[in-house]
């Protein structure tokens, strides 16, 4: 009876075999495995361990779904992983628990999708993944409150000020974020803007979460950009923050 399945972590393109680092995949040793040509002078593996089916067998999985703290462990192991081919000129990362019954079927598998990795491969080649995402501090100086009045009239005049400066300030918002994102995004190869309900920001509220893929060659102007923009935007209450580099995850797959 078979007790282990190949786990495949994600397909990495080099004009080298690349060298495998130390970190432990979901339960095993993590190994490659040759894929052939990806084009343009590159050769493909897949990046790979073997799982105990009795844990990662599809009932297995189905079973612990729900269990948030299992799965989040498991995918800080994937991506551990995928990360550490960093170097690697392109990486299509697989999705959490992309399990087959051994080598072979894994190969057979992606040997099907061969135009659709390559593709891939090709998309992501000399490129990585930054993140820029804008928020609100909610410490940031508040609009006045309307002034006690003697008139009802001069009352709901300030209130009426202070919903104005409210909208105002909403307007400025999207302005700031849009023209932030159109000047990243004419350095980077290609942009994702996602929407601020898919991760809350902590400490205000989230205007901007955008993904780039940005050449490896622009990093360097691109980090600039967005250290001079958070400078700028500060005293106004705007917090840029940037993560990465990370492998592509957001434009790998349709």
């Amino acid at each position: 009876m078979k007790t282990t399945g190949t786990y495949v972590y994600c397909v990495v393109a080099a004009a080298r075999r690349p060298a495998v680092t130390r970190t432990r995949g979901l339960a095993g040793t993590v190994r490659l495995i040759d894929h052939g040509s990806a084009g343009q002078n590159l050769k493909k593996w897949l990046v790979v361990s073997d799982v105990p089916l009795d844990r990662y067998g599809e009932s297995a999985i189905n079973a612990k779904l729900l269990d948030i703290d299992w799965v989040s462990r498991a995918a800080v192991a994937h991506e551990a992983v995928v990360e550490s081919f960093s170097g690697a000129s392109a990486i299509v990362p697989m999705k959490l628990f992309t399990i087959f019954n051994d080598d072979d079927r894994a190969l057979e598998d992606l040997k099907a999708q061969d135009d659709v990795v390559n593709a891939a491969l090709r998309r992501v080649r000399g490129r990585f993944e930054l993140g820029v995402r804008v928020s609100l501090d909610r410490d940031r100086p508040q609009p006045p409150r309307p002034a006690r009045a003697n008139t009802g009239a001069a009352y709901l005049a300030g209130k009426k000020a202070q919903r104005d400066r409210a909208a105002e300030l909403a307007r400025n918002a999207r302005e700031v974020v849009a023209d932030l994102y159109e000047e990243l995004a004419a350095i980077a190869a290609d942009a994702v803007r996602r929407t601020a309900s898919e991760l809350p920001a902590q400490g205000g509220p989230l205007l901007l979460d955008a993904a780039f893929l940005v050449p490896r060659t622009s990093a360097a102007r691109f980090r600039k950009i967005v250290e001079r923009r958070a400078k700028e935007l500060a005293p106004d209450g705007y917090r840029v923050a940037m993560t990465g580099p990370w492998p592509a995850y957001s434009f790998v797959r349709d």
